[in-house]
This record gives C-alpha cells, sequence and structure tokens, in this order.
C-alpha cells in the first residue's frame, strides 16, 4: 500500500480529480442531487470554499479553498464520499471491500495538486470549466449543467 505524503498547508486551495470505482457509469450525474446534498452537509460540517467544480458521469474536478488555519481535505473527502455512497446503489464489492467496510461506488484514492499561484488557479478552474468540452458532452462549457461555470459566469469572473 503506498504511504503517500500529502502536504499540509493550512488555508491551501487545491484541486482534486475524484473518480468512481466504475468507470464509463453515469451515477453522478444521475445522482447528481444525491452528491449536492452530501457537498452541502460536508461543508457545514467541515467549511471549505468551492472555487470551481464539475460533476461528469463518472468523476468530478473541482477546486477548494480551506480555512486558514485548516489543511484537512482528506476528511472532508471520505465525509462527501461516505455520504454519497450510503444514499446510492452499491457498486462491484470485492473481497477488500467487504473487509473495509466500503460500498464499491468509488475509487479510494484522488489526485490532487495544491495551487502554486495564479497561473496554476486560472488553469485549474479552466480546466475544471471546459472538461466537458474536452470530453465531448458539449460544445460550449456553459452548456454542462453541472459546473459552477454558471456561476462565475453570472459574477463576471469567466468568459465562455
Amino acid at each position: 500500500m503506498p504511504n503517500c505524503k500529502r502536504p499540509k498547508v493550512p488555508g491551501a486551495t487545491v484541486f482534486f480529480t475524484v473518480t468512481l470505482a466504475e468507470r464509463g457509469t453515469s451515477l453522478l450525474v444521475d445522482q447528481v442531487e444525491v452528491l449536492r446534498q452530501a457537498v452541502r452537509a460536508t461543508r457545514f460540517d467541515h467549511p471549505f470554499y468551492i472555487d470551481a467544480w464539475v460533476v461528469l458521469p463518472d468523476h468530478l474536478h473541482a477546486v477548494w479553498t480551506l480555512p486558514p488555519e485548516d489543511h484537512d481535505f482528506a476528511t472532508r473527502w471520505r465525509v462527501i464520499k461516505a455520504r454519497f455512497s450510503r444514499q446510492v446503489p452499491e457498486g462491484l464489492r470485492r473481497p477488500s471491500h467487504i473487509r473495509r467496510r466500503e460500498r464499491g461506488v468509488w475509487q479510494r484514492r484522488y489526485w490532487e495538486h495544491h495551487i502554486r499561484g495564479p497561473q496554476d488557479y486560472a488553469a485549474a478552474v479552466s480546466y475544471c470549466h471546459l472538461n466537458p468540452v474536452k470530453h465531448g458532452f458539449v460544445e460550449r462549457a456553459q452548456d454542462w449543467p453541472y459546473s459552477s461555470v454558471h456561476r462565475d459566469i453570472r459574477a463576471g469572473g469567466w468568459a465562455a
């Protein structure tokens, strides 16, 4: 088992890619309201700011900024994944899922990248917004309904 050493930077802004265990499904968009509720409840218990977010059928990308005194994004993801998983059908469970009492919905790990400056931040937010275009789901970012791009366009902070 890999021994991941994650930076512990209070108030960090971090880009994430989080993936379902079963690629090629549409569970996240089919159950987007369940995901939204899991995120809302988790933000209530463990606040963080959503800089950008896009939900695709089998994975999502997000940019979060943590509170100034807090570095613990791992707990937030664990809670979001657990809340979501309890509300949707179990995935394909291997013996290791059963031993760990996992429902087989999510890949165990996720990819994270600490943002290192304004250009890095702009690239991460843009990646979130443009990912549905990259995957061929829509021709324009604003046509994808499960994205923070709409909030950013309304605020005048992103030119489509």
